[in-house]
């Protein structure tokens, strides 16, 4: 395929082209991304800073945070200063970074939320051994392989995409960069492109959701064999991540387990996995969680205090 770029800049027609809801939008998505910033910071400082949450679990449960921080702030501030703008454009070398940043920070969230999976099975399939298989070095090592992981496969998306020839038009259907809005613009024949991403990240979505399911339906078992106090927590545990399993996984599997074809629903349905699985994952994790709630309540009351006494 010869390389044959007429095109700078993209112009990204966001979630609508009436100014009146454009305004609706700008508000409801600023205080949504201000939510996603304060939410997920609130429970990294908690577990960094407090000295109850030290398990694996809130080891990964941090992390989860910072990824949902930076997968949001992939799109969403783009989205929101192209509500205030008129023209809203994005240069080419920026709309490869930000496809690069959703297709890096998504499979990362992807991979983290397998790991907190295989996490509970452990705690709940076997406790007794729980530390020795969890042990700090094993967490490290399972939290740099979802790094390198996501890291490979937003490699070989970003270079599909740097191999694609735009020529005109410029104008991409979807309120941030992605391939398959991006392929409908290419001037050459990208049905192996479409192939190539279809099987990457379907290989990611249905890989992860059917892991997750395995997960859950070895811990649904074992809870047989427990106690109805038991099985009462272990399913209280597992409510939190299985919430938030099937708010990000459905939508990213509806859009990129097809082939490359787009639906006008793609960009209502791409707002779950960007902005509102983000901005809930902290208050599912804090409000289905006693031990997080009251390791908040010690941090920022010990904070007051500190603060009160140096007055």
């Amino acid at each position: 395929m010869e390389k044959i770029n007429n095109v700078t800049v993209f112009i990204l027609r966001g979630l609508s082209q009436n100014p009146k809801l454009e305004e609706v939008c700008l508000v409801v998505f600023s205080f949504f991304y201000s939510a996603i910033l304060l939410g997920n910071l609130l429970i990294i400082l908690t577990v960094s800073m407090g000295n109850v949450l030290q398990s694996p679990m809130y080891f990964f449960l941090k992390y989860l945070s910072f990824v949902d921080i930076c997968y949001s702030s992939a799109t969403v501030p783009k989205m929101i200063f192209n509500l205030l703008a008129k023209t809203k454009t994005i240069s080419y070398m920026g709309c490869m970074l930000q496809l690069f940043g959703v297709h890096f920070f998504g499979p990362t969230e992807v991979f983290l939320l397998v790991v907190m999976a295989y996490d509970r099975y452990v705690a709940i399939c076997k406790p007794l051994h729980y530390m020795t298989i969890m042990d700090q070095d094993r967490c490290k090592k399972m939290l740099l392989g979802a790094w390198l992981g996501a890291f490979l496969h937003s490699v070989i998306e970003t270079s599909l995409m740097l191999k694609v020839p735009f020529c005109g038009p410029n104008v991409i259907d979807h309120y941030f960069c992605d391939v398959h809005p991006m392929l409908k613009l290419a001037c050459a024949d990208t049905y192996a492109a479409g192939v190539v991403d279809t099987a990457n990240s379907g290989t990611v979505a249905l890989g992860g959701f059917i892991t997750l399911i395995i997960s859950y339906t070895l811990i649904l078992l074992s809870l047989r064999k427990q106690s109805a106090e038991g099985r009462r927590k272990a399913l209280s545990t597992c409510g939190s991540h299985i919430a938030v399993v099937v708010m990000f996984f459905g939508p990213c599997t509806f859009i990129y387990m097809r082939p490359n074809t787009t639906f006008n629903g793609d960009k209502m349905v791409a707002l779950f996995y960007t902005i509102i699985a983000p901005m809930l994952n902290p208050l599912i994790y804090t409000l289905r969680n006693k031990e997080v709630k009251n390791a908040m309540k010690k941090l920022w009351c010990k904070k007051i205090f500190l603060k009160t006494n140096g007055k």
